[in-house]
């Protein structure tokens, strides 16, 4: 491997801005809004999410699906064949 062409990571805290739930994880994200978070005792700085696996209906199973079946047979029978 080449020295010196990573980027390099550190410990980062992801916030939910609707949930308030924190992931603490590594990245390589260099630009933070300068805020820090205490963390089990250690401040790391902190990134400002709007939707992660913690309030996405798909992963939180409050996703609403549109029953579309019938909706064809229902049209046919209000404006069917005149």
């Amino acid at each position: 491997m080449q020295a010196d062409i990573h980027p390099t990571y550190q410990d980062v805290v992801f916030q939910d801005i609707s949930t308030g739930e924190t992931f603490l994880t590594r990245s390589t994200i260099t630009k933070t809004s300068g805020e820090t978070i205490t963390l089990d005792g250690n401040d790391y700085p902190v990134v400002r999410v709007e939707v992660s696996s913690a309030s996405h209906p798909f992963y939180t199973g409050k996703q609403t699906l549109v029953d579309t079946e019938g909706r064809v047979e229902k049209f046919k029978q209000k404006y069917g064949k005149r």
